[in-house]
């Protein structure tokens, strides 16, 4: 049951997805304090971790939805939608935020139309923040699809953002 009291069904057990998050759990023994190794495996598998899923964990491991929930929503790596197909994330650690960084977030987000930790509606990008990347020397940083780039300007990232997402300048 979700909090408006409405059941949700675990995904089919006929996804073959479902019988390897399974087989983990199993290897496990349906441990409770398997839970991080068993969310990472069904972001693995799945791709996010959704309500149905979570809940079925939950069951699984003999765990209160809330401390399944609980720990998904925790750490950044688990992710409770589907991401977008390339990825960008804004540095906001001291270094870069002196230098701007923030001024770039908002432009992304006016670009995009999206907040941070959201995907757009098309499915191609997904907005991060990070709190730090640990490249101060080169900022203000941003990550586009896992490639570090420094010294970010709006026009920088601009030209970065039509490239990952193919629009001609």
């Amino acid at each position: 049951m979700t909090p408006n009291n409405t059941v949700v069904q675990a995904p089919p057990a006929n996804d073959k997805r479902l019988r390897l998050l399974e087989a983990t759990m199993k290897r496990h023994q349906y441990r409770p304090d398997a839970l991080i190794e068993v969310l990472h495996r069904a972001q693995e598998l799945f791709g996010y971790l959704d309500i149905k899923l979570l809940l079925h964990i939950a069951q699984r491991l003999k765990l209160p939805p809330s401390q399944v929930y609980g720990v998904a929503t925790f750490y950044h790596f688990f992710s409770l939608a589907p991401k977008g197909v390339h990825s960008c994330v804004v540095c906001m650690g001291t270094a870069c935020y002196v230098k701007q960084a923030a001024q770039l977030l908002s432009f992304l987000e006016k670009e995009t139309g999206i907040q941070v930790g959201e995907t757009t509606s098309d499915g191609q990008l997904s907005l991060m923040t990070a709190r730090c990347l640990g490249a101060c020397g080169i900022a203000p940083t941003v990550v586009f699809d896992d490639q570090l780039e420094g010294h970010q300007t709006v026009e920088s990232v601009g030209e970065r953002l039509n490239t990952c997402l193919g629009v001609e300048a």
